[in-house]
């Protein structure tokens, strides 16, 4: 198992973001603003769910690389640390997803 953590790339992506580094794609992506960010995004969740039903183990992999590093720039740009988002997540195992799902206010 790798030890690189989603910790790991909030740093790195904290750092490029706000770098001089005019090669930096994540330089590119924070200076293009959040609803572009969130754009790609999107693109890159759609991309990750066609792997998972028609393309391959490695297609996949790939996908959700992609569609991880997208998150974070997303939330790297709301200005939402990755602490916050693992604290929800935390908050949501002391019951079932169901009653979690069904603890949501309606639309």
């Amino acid at each position: 198992m790798s030890d690189f953590t989603l910790s790991d790339l909030e740093a790195i992506i904290a750092t490029r973001a706000t770098s001089d580094d005019e090669k930096s794609y994540t330089r590119k992506l924070k200076a293009k603003g959040i609803a572009y960010c969130a754009k790609k995004l999107g693109e890159e969740g759609v991309e990750t769910a066609l792997a998972a039903v028609v393309g391959g183990r490695k297609e996949l992999v790939g996908e959700s690389a992609d569609l991880i590093y997208h998150l974070m720039v997303v939330l790297n740009v709301a200005g939402i640390p990755l602490d916050e988002v693992m604290a929800e997540l935390k908050s949501r195992t002391v019951r079932t997803g169901l009653e979690e799902k069904a603890s949501r206010p309606a639309d």
